[in-house]
Parts: structure tokens; C-alpha cells; sequence
């Protein structure tokens, strides 16, 4: 069985030296040979999962995930110096399904690097998921019955995943927490408000607004 394979785009040797030698025994890693193309890069690898860094040289982080969420729904986990609450919301907004700032516990990425590729092969070998007129497809589409359809990240369909298998129920936040990054130690709470807030504008883009708050508690699908 072939191991996972992770895709780092950070400019720091240093630091792309300390991950590679961290993650290779467990999984196959890649870096950015031209900071030019790495869509292209990306495209041809066909990663598991990318680690991302803010500032690169010619273009930054935020244009890369934009440019790669256009062709892969691939989880993307930044990695920056800047634990500034701004670039980790533009981040989230971009399409990254999670973000760590420099310096990093080394545990805590690759217990979210596990997490989150023990989720992509749960959600791959799932069964459809069906709620009303829509229906979440496995590789992260939203299609409507009258084909209008929104491409969704990796976190933003588990959420929904979670949600349709509970419709009609409240999902409280610390079971998304639990579910979604497997502990609530490893994730902030606003990082679960940006992804619930990113996935209420995608849906609403084709007519689904049944996402209700209940305050203090979770979410529910009515």
C-alpha cells in the first residue's frame, strides 16, 4: 500500500528540511521545484494534502489556494509566521480547510495532517448524501435538481456531510470539533465559525439557506 503523499509550498529551507525529515517515514513528501508554476506542480503531483506558507517569492499563499481550489478540492493547511486573525481568515476564506502558526508543535500538524486524511478516504468511501432538492457529491460538489451546482473544500463538505446525516437534529459545536478534527485541542473555535460562514454563502449561491445557529449550542439543518 502506498504511502500518502503531502506537498509543502514554503520558501524557508530550514524549515522544508525540518518537514520532510519530520513527515517522510509516514508519508511521500514533495516540494516546489519553480515558485513560478506550482499549480502546475500541484496538478501533476496529486497530493493527499498541502501544507502552505503566506509568503512566498512572486505570488503569495492566498493566490495559490485560490488558483488550486479551481482544480483540486485537496486539503490545504496553512503554515505562517503570522498568527495575525486576519490572514488566518483570509485563509479559511480562500478555500484553506485549516491554519497553524509558526512556531509549530510538530505533534499537533501531523495529528492534523492524520486527521484530516482519515477523513478525505471516510468521506471518498461514503455514500451519497441527499438533503431535499441537493445532493453532496464525493468529490465536493453541491448539485441542485435543476443542475445548478457550488464546489465545496474538504472541511466545508464534512460539515455539511455531518449536518445531512443529522438533519433536523442540532449538531453541537464541540461534536463538529470532535468530528472534524478529531479533539477539540487541535482546532480554534473561530476556525470552525469561518468554515460554517464560507459553506452558508456557498449554499445560499444555489437556494439552499437551512442552515439555522442555535445560539450557545451548534447548528441544525431544518
Amino acid at each position: 500500500m502506498s504511502q500518502p503523499s503531502l506537498f509543502i509550498i514554503e520558501d524557508d529551507a530550514t524549515i522544508v528540511s525540518l518537514l520532510k525529515k519530520a513527515l517522510s517515514e509516514r508519508y511521500t513528501v514533495t516540494t516546489v521545484k519553480n515558485y513560478r508554476d506550482i499549480l502546475r506542480e500541484v496538478v501533476e503531483a496529486q497530493p493527499d494534502l498541502i501544507l502552505m506558507d503566506i509568503t512566498l517569492p512572486y505570488f503569495n499563499g492566498f493566490y495559490w489556494t485560490t488558483e488550486i481550489r479551481q482544480q483540486m478540492t485537496t486539503p490545504i493547511i496553512f503554515i505562517s509566521s503570522s498568527d495575525d486573525e486576519m490572514n488566518m481568515v483570509m485563509a479559511l476564506d480562500m478555500g484553506a480547510d485549516d491554519y497553524i502558526a509558526k512556531p509549530f508543535n510538530l505533534a499537533v500538524l501531523e495529528a492534523k495532517i492524520s486527521a484530516f486524511l482519515r477523513r478525505s478516504q471516510q468521506f471518498n468511501q461514503a455514500k451519497r448524501f441527499l438533503y431535499q432538492d441537493y445532493e453532496l457529491t464525493r468529490d465536493g460538489l453541491v448539485r441542485k435538481a435543476d443542475g445548478q451546482e457550488v464546489a465545496l473544500s474538504p472541511t466545508e463538505s464534512k460539515i455539511f456531510q455531518l449536518l445531512i446525516e443529522n438533519q433536523g437534529q442540532v449538531v453541537t459545536k464541540e461534536d463538529l470539533l470532535n468530528r472534524l478534527w478529531e479533539s477539540e485541542n487541535f482546532i480554534d473555535h473561530n476556525t470552525l465559525s469561518v468554515n460554517m460562514t464560507r459553506l452558508r454563502k456557498k449554499l445560499s449561491s444555489i437556494g439552499c439557506v437551512a442552515i439555522h445557529t442555535i445560539r450557545g449550542v451548534g447548528y441544525s439543518l431544518i
